[in-house]
């Protein structure tokens, strides 16, 4: 489980963060949403311990991120922000590799090459790992960031919009390699995303940030309405029934 308890961070006097008290519990997936500015990306990265804290307290998996040692949290805890892609020459396999340091420190044993092949196979990367990241397109590139993130083997993954710059297409494999990673391995995701409707449809449950509060949380079918989407994104958002699902319109 992620606790958050009465979490804060002040950026001026017109911008802040919570407080903030949520529970995500171990398991599945659970989308934070909301409109531009509403915090998404900064509670994700305040769970990840790559922003501080002003007050209160975040545990993962029982763990204080703020207290725990990094290399301990590390074998628990990964995470993927929108800004830290590498931009060096590497081949998918040795971007991947990337994901064992918490585990190898830089000397990767045979198992830890056994985990690099398994999370390459697992997003389809195969025929790409000999690669340079440059020779890929966005899609195959955002998959092997996502693999090093799931070679690191935590039990619990952040990301951060890794759905950006990403055509209808890849979005949809992407979500479906997520959907996977939770089931087939037992991973918890926290995802942040602009598209309610992926939310909707791969999430299992939904939290709704508007400014920098949570305004909303629960299972997805909750939160998939009118009423509580129209309240969210300060828009008129109607939701209608799809065939796999609730569908929010909102042009």
């Amino acid at each position: 489980m992620i606790t958050l308890r009465t979490v804060s961070k002040q950026y001026s006097s017109e911008v802040r963060i919570g407080p903030v008290d949520l529970e995500i519990p171990a398991g599945g997936v659970t989308a934070l949403v909301g409109p531009n500015g509403a915090g998404k990306s900064t509670l994700l990265t305040m769970i990840g311990r790559l922003l501080g804290l002003d007050e209160g307290t975040i545990e993962v998996a029982g763990m204080d991120v703020s207290t725990t040692r990094s290399k301990d949290l590390a074998k628990v805890l990964s995470i993927l922000r929108q800004e830290n892609h590498v931009v060096t020459r590497l081949t998918v396999r040795q971007l991947v590799g990337f994901g064992r340091f918490p585990h190898s420190q830089g000397r990767l044993t045979a198992a830890d090459e056994e985990r690099i092949s398994e999370a390459i196979d697992f997003l389809h990367l195969g025929e790409l790992e000999g690669r340079y990241l440059d020779e890929l397109s966005g899609g195959q590139r955002q998959r092997a960031y996502v693999a090093m993130v799931l070679a690191q083997d935590t039990e619990y993954v952040l990301l951060d919009e890794p759905l950006n710059n990403l055509d209808m297409k890849h979005s949809v494999h992407m979500m479906r390699h997520l959907r996977r990673a939770a089931e087939e391995l037992g991973r918890t995701i926290v995802i942040v995303l602009h598209d309610i409707n992926f939310a909707g449809r791969y999430a299992d449950r939904i939290c709704a940030v508007q400014g920098g509060r949570v305004l909303e949380h629960g299972p997805s079918a909750q939160i998939m309405t009118s009423e509580v989407l129209t309240r969210v994104f300060d828009t008129p958002v109607q939701v209608i029934d799809g065939p796999d699902g609730p569908l929010a319109v909102y042009y």
